[in-house]
């Protein structure tokens, strides 16, 4: 993929790529790009704690409205319903911005319209929308322990890059659920995973230097941690912990502070200068 330098457009523009359950743990000792993007400079990490319940759907839902599970009702996963609150699609087009997503369908349900419908909802553009504008989405019907139902992840990287060539999002959100589908299938002390995530983290080392030079801050992280034996939703840092990645000129705190998710949706607005809705009540990292 061919690189250049990044882009001296002075609007702020931003993505969101989140790993779907990878501890902290396993962000450390395995994305060795990543990690060697620290060790150069140019990229910082810190150790960021999940709400509680630590599960997928609940997760979600707070990572984008800044609200915990308790006020916006997303309990469970089995609790998919429109969140009422503000969220980064919201406030980054009331900012005049630009929005993309391309996500498992929960995120569409969550931040667009609910239920999902897939002739209607698994592909749009709708320039006019005030949530998101470019959508892309994946369902994992048919998902179970044998079958991960999961989409490759350098085709969801190319979808994103696509659509930020074609459009120019402002903010764009990528989410995929492989890592979290191979921890439930074979827990995380297992050479399956050990490959999984060194696989993960060279996919995404093809396209995160394009997405800086085309004048994107980058984050990457996850929306929550996993147990060795494959589990989430508790409270144990095994659960809730893992790591967030800051690519961009924000300063942010010091290295050994753990970050609170309800803190990510406000700091992204942040760097877009897109309004803060008051529901978000935890103050942005970035400054």
């Amino acid at each position: 993929m061919q690189d250049s330098t990044i882009s001296d457009d002075p609007q702020r523009k931003l993505l969101l790529i989140i790993l779907d359950g990878v501890p902290w743990a396993n962000w450390r000792r395995y994305f060795g790009c990543l990690e060697g993007w620290v060790q150069s400079g140019e990229a910082r990490v810190w150790r960021m704690r999940a709400v509680l319940p630590s599960m997928s759907g609940p997760c979600y839902a707070s990572i984008h409205s800044g609200t915990p599970p308790q006020v916006h009702g997303v309990l469970s996963n089995g609790m998919i319903q429109r969140v009422a609150q503000p969220d980064v699609f919201s406030q980054v087009r009331r900012a005049g911005g630009v929005t993309g997503a391309v996500t498992h369908s929960w995120w569409s349900e969550f931040f667009n319209r609910a239920p999902f419908d897939w002739l209607r909802d698994i592909e749009y553009d709708e320039p006019d929308s005030d949530s998101i504008n470019h959508g892309r989405f994946h369902t994992m019907t048919g998902y179970d322990h044998k079958n991960q139902a999961t989409p490759c992840d350098a085709d969801l990287f190319a979808t994103l890059t696509r659509l930020c060539q074609r459009f120019d999002l402002t903010y764009g959100l990528l989410h995929t659920c492989t890592l979290d589908s191979m921890g439930h299938r074979f827990g995380h002390d297992c050479a399956q995973m050990d490959h999984a995530c060194a696989l993960m983290d060279a996919m995404l080392a093809g396209f995160l230097p394009h997405w800086r030079a085309m004048g994107y801050e980058v984050i990457v992280t996850a929306d929550h941690g996993q147990s060795l034996r494959g589990h989430h939703g508790g409270t144990g840092e095994d659960q809730r912990d893992f790591a967030l990645y800051y690519f961009g000129a924000a300063e942010g705190p010091a290295p050994d502070t753990v970050l609170d998710q309800l803190a990510l949706a406000p700091s992204v607005l942040k760097r877009l200068d897109a309004p803060i809705p008051e529901t978000m009540k935890a103050a942005a990292f970035f400054h």
